[in-house]
């Protein structure tokens, strides 16, 4: 894959001699948690401030995933920043790539993905922390953010595949939210109509469990068309969600 290069970004990129795959892999930063050593390889992450302007930074080695298209395994950031970029061409919200490169080096498969730091965002996981002193016009606004978000995601014709509160991040605009997604390397085409949405959707509400009914349904109220739909729906995604509980 050729390399990527934001043309937003790139002159920033430059002034700071950060513009390639050589200097973003030697640049020295302090990961932002454990690396991930699964796969056979490695995985690590780094905030990076030039100026006013945040980033992220994720290098990798050998740290594979296999499909039936390349079995014999890519970067799991090739994956993410086709998905990101297949994002963007659709509208839907999430997270913006800023360079993305691979190589082979000395039998190691290496790639590196710099992303927009979502400064000023904060991810529903941190909002649920907080929901009972939230004031329930802000719950509603949220809850309803989230689910427009889905709508658009399923309308695309894409599943997330992680669909979870950390990976929903959020802002306040007016009297209301927006949202948009992070961690994009599940995702993969809608082909199974309604089963494949309740798959997504339904982690979502096992891992959000300050939420009941009333806020199901101001997800469902947002994500569906019709209102009729509201009941069979939520009685399809109550069936899935006991079913994971009396599994786990």
């Amino acid at each position: 894959m050729k390399d990527f290069i934001a043309s937003e970004e790139h002159a920033l990129l430059e002034r700071h001699g950060l513009a390639s795959y050589d200097a973003l892999w030697a640049l020295k930063l302090e990961a932002v948690d454990e690396p991930n050593t699964e796969r056979g390889g490695w995985s690590s992450v780094y905030r990076l401030d030039l100026g006013e302007t945040a980033f992220y930074l994720k290098r990798q080695s050998n740290y594979l995933t296999r499909s039936l298209t390349r079995p014999f395994g890519e970067p799991t950031f090739a994956r993410e920043f086709r998905n990101i970029q297949r994002y963007r061409e659709l509208g839907i919200p999430a997270l913006q790539a800023v360079f993305f490169a691979e190589r082979k080096v000395a039998g190691e498969q290496r790639a590196l993905l710099l992303t927009r730091a979502l400064d000023g965002w904060q991810d529903l996981h941190d909002w649920l922390q907080q929901w009972p002193a939230l004031p329930p016009a802000k719950q509603q606004a949220i809850v309803s953010a989230c689910g427009l978000l889905a709508r658009q995601l399923h309308a695309c014709g894409q599943v997330h595949g992680c669909f979870y509160p950390k990976h929903i991040f959020l802002q306040e605009r007016g009297d209301g939210f927006v949202a948009q997604l992070i961690d994009l390397e599940k995702t993969r085409p809608l082909w199974l109509g309604m089963r494949d949405r309740i798959k997504d959707l339904e982690p979502l509400l096992r891992r959000a469990n300050v939420w009941g009914d009333a806020e199901v349904r101001g997800l469902l109220a947002a994500y569906l068309d019709s209102p009729v739909e509201l009941e069979q729906w939520w009685r399809r995604l109550s069936r899935r969600q006991r079913d994971k509980e009396a599994r786990a």
